[in-house]
């Protein structure tokens, strides 16, 4: 168990180091940060005493290297556009992001998986291929489609919900919350929903076809034959079965709900790392982006690493097979 470990963090610091230089190569041709900063009558002697100061004269492996030591000692460096520390930065804006993919996560699956198995127990039956129909709605929209449909309708038509913002927030012990507040609610409704929607019926959809599957095998048979009850069959012997793939799915799709949140940050004008992501891009504001993927890279290493232990809680083989 300690050497399976030990191969998974050498293999996580490895993945690192190739963010690292992803993104250290990549951000570096989005734009010119001097000529983003300096006065459009700023002199040849200003730019270059500009560049000087933010060490964009040195060679580009001093660079490189300079990027990776400051990483190691989690010194993401200082935005060109606020000067401020990127990891402040972030820090800000971490809890408006992470309530929206909690809340994103938990609509997806509390309505996710229900359906899916309802609409395996019985697949031919009107429910089940209406669920099938609109789902496949949901799959094809654009998320910014879906997010101006619903601001155009409960924002715009009804007056239900704000359009854009986060509403009121509470500090507590240094973290903003809008889950105390009413306006915070009501602002997290719209691009909750927007954000969970693809989720939700790429789990339903999963959780359909993999009970399908169990449902259909030689145990679940047997079990029949046997006489056990059908609830216990279905909600503990094929569900459990058919929730290894579902794990495996929704841990990185809370991952990619992190990192492409950006779409629904930006309708939504929601204030989270996705927003402070594309504002970067506008002003070429490269250590922002580049803190913003290492970031990213990070949270899907950290995820891969939790799926593979709560495969160990789900199934019991797993646990035997490493003994």
């Amino acid at each position: 168990m300690l050497a399976a470990l030990a191969s998974r963090l050498a293999q996580a610091l490895l993945v690192m180091l190739a963010v690292t230089a992803i993104a250290f190569v990549m951000f570096r041709y989005v734009g010119d940060p001097v000529a983003m900063m300096s006065r459009e009558d700023a002199s040849p002697a200003e730019k270059a005493e500009l560049r000087k100061t933010l060490g964009l004269d040195r060679p580009v492996l001093v660079q490189y290297g300079e990027f990776v030591g400051r990483v190691a000692t989690g010194d993401l460096g200082v935005s060109f556009r606020n000067q401020r520390p990127v990891a402040d930065l972030l820090g800000e804006r971490l809890p408006a992001t992470l309530e929206l993919v909690i809340v994103a996560t938990i609509l997806s699956l509390s309505i996710g998986v229900p359906i899916g198995v309802l609409c395996a127990l019985n697949p031919e039956g009107k429910a089940a291929r209406l669920v099938q129909t609109v789902s496949l709605i949901g799959i094809s929209m654009p998320t910014f489609v879906t997010g101006i449909a619903l601001i155009l309708v409960f924002a715009v038509i009804l007056r239900w919900l704000p359009s854009f913002g986060r509403g009121d927030v509470v500090l507590v012990g240094g973290w903003t919350t809008g889950f105390l507040t009413k306006s915070g609610w009501a602002s997290l409704v719209l691009p909750s929903i927007t954000l969970a929607l693809y989720q939700l019926t790429l789990i339903m959809r999963l959780v359909r076809a993999e009970m399908i599957d169990v449902l259909s095998s030689d145990y679940i048979r047997f079990a029949r034959a046997r006489g056990l009850p059908a609830r216990y069959i279905n909600f503990h012997l094929a569900l459990r079965n058919a929730l290894m793939p579902v794990v495996t799915v929704t841990g990185l799709q809370i991952g990619s709900l992190i990192a492409f949140a950006i779409v629904t940050e930006t309708v939504f004008q929601w204030p989270g790392m996705g927003l402070l992501f594309i504002q970067a891009v506008s002003f070429a504001d490269v250590p922002v982006m580049a803190a913003y993927l290492l970031f990213v890279g990070f949270l899907f290493v950290v995820i891969n690493m939790a799926v593979d232990l709560i495969y160990t809680i789900i199934d019991p083989r797993l646990r035997t097979r490493r003994a």
